[in-house]
């Protein structure tokens, strides 16, 4: 029964004994009525204190957080929240030693809700004071669209963010994004690559980060903005830095169109630097453009000259069907098939094998050649990863070009460097196994140990093959067409290309592209150094061919890299550089 219900009940008792003239009655109900409003009150009075208590609790807690906000430091950028608050991360890129290559930094985007804009044309206005290159007709057609969300601009500075938070402008806002940063700028743009608008890797080895699974895993939302953990280089950005520079430098002195060069590892594959110009910032990849996109050590494939000597006479070695004490007849031209072979600086004599080497004689590396056959010389070039696409992480690579079909002339133009195109960086990875041994080791850009080399690496040619070419790398570097690479201290072995360039289709008279492949220390190797120059009009001397020019940036490289790289120069004790004898 309710407290109301008990009160009419009550009235009507009394009511009716009251009739009855009956007293007792009456001082019982009286009794009753008080004791039930002193026990309503007491009620209310605890329900008014809970009242009280709760609303208290609540100003406290609202006073509490107000205190808090106060004394927290204002953020500069204010809409922009901590690294670790936003959208998913890409792991940070590292050298080998530990320097930062490719970050995340925080941005905002700007952005708008059309539905919320009052005056689409004012607002334009008062945009293109802050963001004076933007474009008035297609903001404007944003603005006034039907949709509920549209990008205006994408990752501001923080100073654009505060001129726009300034205007007040209705129904514009910004969202926090995350921009990718690259404190290196274009020293190492081929090797690192870029990343789009939405923080994706397009080239490079950051698209080959997203390829390993980040790009499926962001394409399911499983992705988050947890810091990954960072992916180390091979790369000494320290030589990177210097390889780019001689390079540039070489390109500019030279009088070139394009430059590029590499330092490998030759006992764990590791590339320690690589370089191609023109080249890009990756920070602002758009304006690159096609030329500066190009990563001609991987990505373009060349005729490379006469560095394929180096290759032609260790097939001839390694066959068994020539030694170093060996004699070829290079006194006269080879005719075949319409096509006249003749050296260009030519002794018109018989030469031995190191003579042709030094020399550079094409007369003498065809005839070796032909001496091995076209099905070994195919086979032979095969076998050092020449005719097949290198295998790497870099997603930009290649595939080298042969004829369909090897004749004879094909065969004997190859030789001495005509009729294949490899890329550069390939050929520096098989001059690594002819001097390291004969082992055949991919490249890598990951950190790699010798230990782990070892599994991968494939026996290509006998050690005495890779002994004798030594001496004969060491031989050129001395006296033949190697000398301007010469580092005193640090014994520079190598073989200069020198190529008619290929224009539409036709070897140029007046256009070179030049190579030279290098090995240091010679006598017991540890480094190649590969450097190729395309088209340039001068060099050291007033030449343009490799020797002057190609040559000179190895030397510039090892002499600047070399103690970087841990690599001691040898001096006898009255301070004169040491050589090795051949």
């Amino acid at each position: 029964m309710s407290f109301l219900s008990r009160i009419m009940v009550l009235k009507s008792k009394a009511h009716f004994s009251a009739g009855g003239n009956n007293r007792p009655a009456e001082a019982g109900v009286n009794v009753t009525f008080q004791g039930t409003r002193k026990k309503s009150a007491s009620q209310a009075k605890s329900r008014v204190a809970i009242v009280i208590a709760s609303f208290g609790i609540v100003y406290a807690v609202i006073g509490g957080r107000l205190v808090q906000y106060g004394l927290a430091q204002p953020e500069t950028v204010s809409s922009i929240g901590r690294a670790d608050n936003l959208m998913a991360s890409r792991p940070d890129i590292l050298d080998r030693n530990g320097e930062i290559l490719a970050t995340d930094i925080r941005t905002v985007s700007l952005y708008a809700e059309p539905h919320k804009i009052v005056d689409a044309d004012e607002a334009v206005e008062r945009l293109a004071t802050v963001l004076p290159d933007l474009n008035a007709r297609d903001i404007y057609n944003k603005l006034k669209s039907k949709s509920r969300f549209q990008w205006l601009r994408r990752q501001l500075t923080p100073k654009q963010q505060s001129e726009i938070l300034a205007l007040g402008i209705p129904g514009i806002g910004f969202r926090p994004e995350k921009r990718r940063f690259y404190p290196g700028g274009p020293t190492a743009a081929h090797i690192l690559g870029h990343v789009n608008i939405d923080n994706r890797g397009v080239a490079g080895m950051e698209r080959y980060i997203d390829d390993q699974g980040l790009a499926d895993l962001a394409a399911i939302g499983m992705t988050s903005d947890a810091k990954l953990e960072p992916v180390r280089l091979s790369i000494d950005v320290r030589v990177q830095n210097i390889v780019r520079d001689v390079i540039t430098a070489g390109m500019k002195n030279f009088e070139a169109i394009a430059a590029g060069a590499v330092v490998i590892d030759v006992h764990t594959g590791e590339v320690l630097a690589m370089a191609s110009v023109p080249d890009y910032d990756p920070n602002r990849p758009a304006e690159g453009a096609e030329e500066g996109w190009m990563n001609r050590m991987s990505n373009g494939t060349f005729e490379m000259g006469s560095t394929f000597k180096t290759f032609t006479i260790a097939m001839g070695l390694d066959s068994g069907k020539v030694t170093l004490n060996d004699s070829f007849d290079a006194s006269a031209p080879i005719r075949i098939g319409g096509f006249t072979i003749k050296d260009f600086h030519g002794k018109r004599r018989v030469l031995t094998v190191p003579e042709i080497f030094q020399y550079s004689s094409n007369i003498g590396t065809a005839k070796i050649a032909d001496l091995v056959g076209i099905p070994g010389h195919k086979e032979f070039l095969t076998r050092l990863g020449l005719l097949t696409k290198l295998p790497t992480e870099l997603p930009e690579v290649k595939t080298p070009s042969q004829p369909r079909e090897w004749k004879k002339i094909n065969s004997i133009t190859i030789s001495f460097g005509h009729g294949v195109s490899t890329t550069p960086l390939q050929t520096a990875v098989a001059g690594a196994a002819l001097v390291n041994g004969g082992k055949l080791i991919p490249p890598t850009f990951l950190p790699r140990s010798e230990e782990e080399a070892s599994e991968l690496a494939t026996a290509v040619v006998k050690k005495s093959t890779s002994d004798d070419m030594r001496y004969l790398l060491r031989r050129n570097g001395i006296a033949g067409s190697g000398k301007r690479a010469l580092v005193p201290g640090f014994n520079v072995g190598g073989k200069t290309g020198t190529a008619d360039k290929v224009v539409n289709g036709r070897y140029s008279n007046d256009l070179n592209f030049n190579a030279f492949l290098a090995a240091f220390p010679i006598d017991d190797p540890k480094y190649i150094v590969l450097t190729f120059i395309d088209a340039p009009k001068t060099g050291e001397g007033g030449g343009r061919t490799a020797g002057s020019n190609a040559a000179p940036m190895v030397r510039d490289i090892i002499s600047r890299s070399a103690p970087l790289l841990g690599v001691e120069p040898k001096f006898g004790e009255d301070g004169s550089a040491l050589l090795v004898s051949y």
